[in-house]
């Protein structure tokens, strides 16, 4: 479980967030969702330390991470950031990355770590190119690499910045399974994103970020009722319920659906 308690923190003296509070649920997916520059991706940064907490406190499992060793910090948390770099390395090496938390220097893989590493990259679908250079791929499937190592960190949080970025449509919908069945095995989850609609039907709890400050926080259904949505983006969403399905549709100055809008359908 991650809990966040009226934490303010910026960049060089500027504060960016400003007393915010969350509580993520083991074995549920939080998103958060606000317009650019919200302060979301400033969030998870200090979740996971690479920016100081200026006032407030953040626990993981009851435990507060400013107590936490940055090792065992990060064994703890697994992050996977919107900006990443292309190292010359294989696609294998790259996911042994995310065993780094459990080695000392100088690193030595164990047998442990390989088998993480084969496990995750067997659930992305990438084992086959274990030997490639990461650079020889494309966008996706590097994202698919990314999400390998985070995954062999084996930690109990999991926090991703837009992971389905590059991602062509049919490997969206295998990672928001993924994020499903990982939360079936107790991990929380945490994502930002900018899809709206996507969020609203994977998400078991929403938390809306503008300006620096959590404007309301709910299940998909509560964040719908609370009219939030066009207040802070300026658009209308409709929702409606078949057969145990939820769709939900931007509705458009018409009063018509707008048959562009991503569907996703789960069972709800």
């Amino acid at each position: 479980m991650l809990e966040i308690f009226s934490l303010c923190t910026g960049y060089a003296g500027n504060e960016i967030l400003h007393n915010v509070s969350l509580n993520c649920e083991k074995g549920k997916i939080t998103t958060l969702i606000g317009p650019n520059g919200s302060g979301k991706s400033t969030l998870l940064k200090s979740v996971i330390g690479m920016l100081p907490i200026q006032n407030g406190e953040i626990k993981i499992d009851g435990v507060s991470v400013q107590e936490l060793p940055e090792n065992i910090r990060a064994q703890k948390i697994a992050y996977l950031s919107q900006g990443k770099n292309i190292p010359d390395i294989t696609v294998s090496r790259m996911v042994l990355h995310g065993r780094f938390p459990y080695l000392s220097y100088p690193r030595k893989y164990r047998r442990c770590d390989y088998a993480a590493a084969k496990t995750a990259m067997i659930t992305m679908g990438i084992n086959e190119l274990a030997d490639l250079p990461l650079s020889e791929l494309s966008g996706g499937m590097r994202q698919k690499v990314y999400i390998a190592m985070a995954l062999c960190q084996e930690a109990s949080v999991i926090m991703l910045d837009e992971p389905t970025t590059y991602l062509d449509i049919s490997q969206q919908f295998k990672i928001t399974e993924l994020l499903k069945d990982l939360t079936e095995k107790g991990k929380t989850v945490l994502t930002v994103s900018h899809d709206i609609l996507s969020s609203l039907k994977v998400s078991d709890r929403i938390a809306v970020l503008q300006d620096g400050v959590i404007r309301t926080a709910g299940t998909p259904k509560e964040i719908l009722q609370s009219a939030i949505i066009p207040d802070v983006f300026g658009v209308d969403i409709v929702s409606f319920e078949k057969d145990g399905i939820c769709e939900y549709f931007y509705k458009t100055r018409r009063e018509s659906y707008d048959t562009f809008s991503t569907i996703f359908r789960f069972k709800g």
